[in-house]
Parts: C-alpha cells; sequence; structure tokens
C-alpha cells in the first residue's frame, strides 16, 4: 500500500513537473501598442531567448547589452530568435521606446505592463532569461553577471543540434 501511495504522489508530482515547462500563453503588447499573444511570437523552427528586464535595472539592461554584442553571431549560427519583454509598469513603460532606440537593440521588444508573464512564470526576480523551444521552457536562469551570455549560447548550441 505504501508503494502504491508514493507512485501515485510521484505521478503527481511529474504531471505538475511537466506542466511547469510549458511557456504560458499570455497577452503582451508591441512596442508600437499592438496585442500579441507570446506562443505566436515564439521561434516555431528553433530556440526563442525569452529576457525579462526593466528600464530600471541595470543588471538587465548589461545582460541585454551583452547579447547584443554578440546577437547576429548566434542568430547566423543558430536562428536563435530574442524577445526582449519588458515588466515596466504604467509609469515608467513610456521609457522603453527611446531607451530601446538609443539601445539600437534588434530584438522583438514587447511590453508586460500588467505584469502578466511575470506572474504567470512565477518570476521573483529580474533580469529573467529564458530559453524555450517547441513552446517548451528548456532552461532558465536569473541574474545577470559579465559572461552568462556565454553560457547562454552554449545551452543555445546545444538545443539547435
Amino acid at each position: 500500500m505504501k508503494n502504491l501511495i508514493l507512485i501515485l504522489c510521484l505521478g503527481v508530482f511529474s504531471l505538475t513537473s511537466f506542466a511547469q515547462n510549458d511557456l504560458p500563453n499570455v497577452n503582451l503588447t508591441t512596442i508600437d501598442g499592438k496585442g500579441v499573444e507570446l506562443e505566436d511570437m515564439t521561434n516555431k523552427d528553433g530556440v526563442t531567448i525569452i529576457s525579462l528586464w526593466a528600464t530600471w535595472c541595470v543588471p538587465c539592461l548589461k545582460e541585454l547589452d551583452a547579447i547584443n554584442d554578440l546577437y547576429d553571431e548566434w542568430q547566423e549560427e543558430t536562428d536563435v530568435k530574442l524577445l526582449a519583454i519588458s515588466v515596466d509598469d504604467s509609469r515608467t513603460v513610456k521609457r522603453v521606446k527611446s531607451m530601446v532606440n538609443g539601445k539600437d537593440w534588434d530584438y522583438t521588444i514587447l511590453l508586460d505592463t500588467n505584469s502578466d508573464l511575470k506572474r504567470a512564470l512565477s518570476a521573483s526576480s529580474i533580469p529573467l532569461t529564458i530559453l524555450v523551444k517547441d513552446n517548451k521552457i528548456v532552461y532558465e536562469h536569473s541574474g545577470y553577471s559579465p559572461g552568462a551570455e556565454l553560457e547562454l549560447y552554449k545551452k543555445i548550441q546545444e538545443l539547435s543540434k
């Protein structure tokens, strides 16, 4: 009987863990104000990087700048796509467009002003960087330290094979 209870508990835990690997399909806004579904924005044939960031988050900006220096190479080699999703709230979201233009980032910029995605991912802090393949979360990293982008790229290469 104890074995049966253990098996049932493990089965429920496995299903719960598996369900958490699905990328939540939330509604977001483009930088130009159009509504989109996250699932429609991911790379259907490869890996998508999702980076949750904000204009006031210095580590977020450092991470996105570091990736920007290498992004063209990454795209050529792996066809990766980056979605930089700002979690700025209604008070600071107006800074996003001018900051992105000033940074000259070649990413798809989306807005999560109501923190729907942040909540769905149970993200307690930013930057949060996620790798998605086939709408499944396959890698997650929180925070930024110099060189973390190189670890991220190794994961992208592994997933792109």
